[in-house]
């Protein structure tokens, strides 16, 4: 038996039972919704929001908690491609192996490491402490270990390293500094045109925070109204929008929570002017939404018909959509319907309509700013499920419309595929119809292209990528 003395053991350090920061917590239930259910994040954070201000309080979980949530969320999946780049360069296994919740703690780090102000030792600390909360103490050593790699660069090092020289690869390289699946950067440069510097303009544009856009719904709100909130400012290009500076909250306005106004990106109400605008011969009385759903240019037609005597239609196929539409039309001065029906079986007669708007499904790429999940949710296959519709429902749009009346085709998407060839395809069956220069009907728009029809983007006009083409039935 040996003479030394023991030494004296360390005394064992106290398990720390992790804290939870609402904050990362609610951001990091945001993007599992996301991923899990395939949610959208403007559809889930309201409520968590809602949520984390009853069970916290308003003096734990202020307008900055909520404000740095909502940051932490819509930052982090706008830039989540090039997020990968960089974590998929500092672990030892392909992305696909590593689960799910992991890569989310692991995003959310990255983001307020090389996308906010927050200083690097607390970026690191509390994504470490998420992750003890949510993964457990042998997962959040994996999120330090892989951290502390990522804060050794910043974004411009870190983007050097995991992108492609744009000499070697163009598109792969604008995917990954601007965090765009490489298909749709592809297909948004043919959209444009060519030429480097607007495709970068528009991909910046496409992961910029929008600004909040209302709608004054005529006859029922007026901007002047809308101006007198204390975040308001004119819009840009529609008559009756404004918008909320940052920090401005649509359901403090009191003419949007009477359904009186309306929260509307300016493209959209651009698109709705211009069909309600064109010049048309003969009688102007009834007019057909015939994809409503959710309502937003359905309630804007609804009051402009109204201002003339005209009746609306407004037909969308899901029930549950259709009633999101008669909400919004709820209250509307003059006479309307809303029904449920499939645009492509239409129950009303050939012929009924003066003026048609046929907003159809899409893609949504015109929308990535405030829904920057499409971009990784979409699939160039999915252009394809979408042409039979798309050309189906602009046909039905010219059978449903009278000689002399006009139709408006419209998208939330530039991709080429959704918009001319879709025009052009249907015209070219369809003799009796003809394109009308739609630039006129936007007044003080600049940069509309070479015409007849209409392509909105967000670097050149702030709105979201509407596509509009109007079109007069002939014979």
């Amino acid at each position: 038996m040996s003479d030394q003395p023991r030494r004296p053991r360390k005394p064992a350090k106290p398990y720390r039972r992790p804290q939870k920061d609402p904050v990362r917590m609610l951001a990091f239930e945001a993007l599992r919704a996301v991923d899990e259910r395939d949610a959208y994040a403007n559809l889930v954070l309201p409520p968590l929001l809602r949520k984390a201000r009853e069970k916290e309080g308003p003096d734990t979980f202020d307008a900055r908690d909520a404000a740095l949530a909502t940051e932490l969320v819509y930052g982090t999946l706008r830039r989540q491609g090039t997020y990968d780049a960089v974590i998929a360069a500092c672990v030892d296994r392909p992305l696909r192996e590593v689960d799910p919740p992991v890569l989310d703690v692991l995003s959310l780090g990255v983001h307020q490491l090389l996308g906010t102000r927050i200083p690097t030792h607390a970026a690191v600390s509390a994504s470490v402490e998420l992750a003890r909360v949510v993964l457990g103490d042998g997962r959040a050593k994996f999120v330090n270990a892989v951290l502390r790699k990522v804060a050794q660069n910043d974004l411009d090092g870190w983007i050097e390293k995991v992108a492609p020289p744009y000499d070697d690869d163009p598109e792969d390289h604008l995917a990954v500094v601007h965090s765009h699946p490489r298909w749709v950067v592809s297909a948004l440069w043919d959209a444009l045109g060519g030429g480097r510097a607007g495709i970068e303009e528009l991909l910046e544009a496409d992961n910029e925070r929008p600004a909040v856009t209302l709608v004054a719904r005529p006859g029922r709100a007026t901007t002047e109204e809308l101006l007198r909130e204390e975040a308001a400012v004119p819009g840009r290009w529609s008559p009756y929008a404004v918008r909320l500076s940052e920090g401005g909250e649509p359901g403090a306005v009191e003419a949007v929570r009477e359904g009186r106004a309306g929260v509307q990106d300016e493209g959209s109400q651009l698109v709705a002017l211009a069909l309600a605008n064109a010049p048309l011969e003969g009688r102007d009385e009834k007019w057909l939404d015939g994809c409503a759903g959710p309502g937003g240019k359905a309630a804007l037609l609804a009051a402009l018909a109204a201002e003339r005597g005209a009746f609306l239609l407004a037909s969308e196929k899901l029930p549950h959509r259709a009633g999101l539409v008669a909400r919004a039309l709820d209250g509307n001065p003059g006479p309307y319907q809303v029904i449920a029906a499939d645009g492509t079986r239409p129950p009303w007669r050939a012929g009924s309509f003066d003026r048609v708007l046929m907003d159809v499904p899409c893609t949504g790429l015109g929308a990535l700013r405030r829904r920057p999940e499409a971009r990784w949710r979409r699939r160039p296959e999915d252009l394809d499920a979408f042409a039979p519709l798309q050309r189906g429902l602009l046909r039905t749009a010219l059978d449903s419309v009278r000689v002399g009346g006009i139709v408006g085709y419209a998208t939330c998407s530039p991709h080429l595929a959704e918009t001319r060839a879709v025009v052009d395809d249907v015209l070219k069956q369809r003799p009796e119809a003809e394109l009308i220069d739609a630039r006129p009907l936007l007044p003080g728009v600049p940069d509309l292209g070479d015409g007849p029809d209409v392509q909105l983007w967000p670097h050149r006009h702030g709105t979201d990528a509407m596509y509009l083409a109007l079109i007069r039935r002939t014979g």
